[in-house]
């Protein structure tokens, strides 16, 4: 078996040089980080949720519209996406409070907001993550006004069309991140949606209870996260209910070394 180059190891995933030009393999882990990576720990299979339920959201996305570097999904653990060059800001949307935006302005967690929110971090884990605004942005050069138009479009129609898919599964979309790259054509450059969706990075809470489904279980040491991201899945049709055989599967393949 031919060894991959390795390009990057991000803190959920691995990044190798793809099998055609302008192409990546993206390796999802079971890795678990929060704060920056001040705390780590280990989620069991989330790696395998994450690739199926982020390609679930990605080709749901290219049906209407959105352009993704998502090409297809490889195996359990692999995905193909094009190469693009990632821009420095992580897009946080917001539907209702939660996380360091009630922390921010004293308001109750749960709160519905008034309109969405869209905010700009700058992605550098030293310093990190601070928000930045869209003149920081512009005069940094880290994009330009069109590519922060497309970016806010994009983010906007990409709020509207998952929070109605997950309400559709009783699931409260509450916040999540988006991160956009740049794919070259010649010299022409297009802004299209990268990285992943998955409940690493989206707050989830169950519409009835709020139970949280998402990252935030291991963030705040409530436990069961295995459970919440596979209950993601199950109501995303992605999993049998009651079923964690794939999962089993991919620990049995680990243990062999395959």
């Amino acid at each position: 078996m031919t060894r991959r180059r390795q390009i990057y190891e991000g803190k959920a995933k691995i990044l190798y040089e793809g099998p055609e030009p302008g192409t990546i393999i993206q390796y999802f882990k079971d890795d678990a980080t929060a704060f920056n990576a001040q705390k780590k720990g280990t989620i069991s299979g989330k790696g395998v949720l994450n690739n199926r339920i982020s390609e679930h959201l990605f080709t749901l996305l290219a049906t209407i519209g959105i352009p993704t570097h998502f090409i297809r999904r490889l195996n359990m653990r692999e995905q193909l996406v094009r190469q693009v060059e990632i821009i420095p800001i992580e897009v946080v949307i917001r539907n209702v409070a939660a996380g360091s935006l009630a922390k921010r302005f004293g308001i109750e967690e749960g709160t519905t907001l008034p309109r969405t929110i869209i905010e700009y971090y700058y992605k550098d884990d030293a310093l990190n993550d601070p928000m930045v605004t869209e003149e920081h942005i512009a005069a940094f050069g880290w994009a330009s006004q069109e590519e922060m138009h497309d970016i806010a479009d994009m983010a906007i129609r990409v709020n509207d069309f998952m929070a109605g898919l997950f309400a559709g599964v009783g699931i409260r979309l509450v916040d999540f991140k988006l991160e956009f790259g740049r794919l070259f054509d010649g010299e022409y450059a297009r802004v299209i949606l990268a990285d992943e969706i998955s409940p690493d990075g989206c707050r989830l809470w169950d519409l009835k209870t709020n139970e949280k489904l998402d990252k935030d279980r291991f963030r705040r040491d409530m436990g069961g996260e295995a459970e919440a991201y596979q209950e993601v899945a199950r109501r995303l049709g992605l999993m049998p209910e009651d079923d964690a055989s794939v999962l089993d599967l991919d620990e049995h393949r680990k243990s062999r070394g395959k």
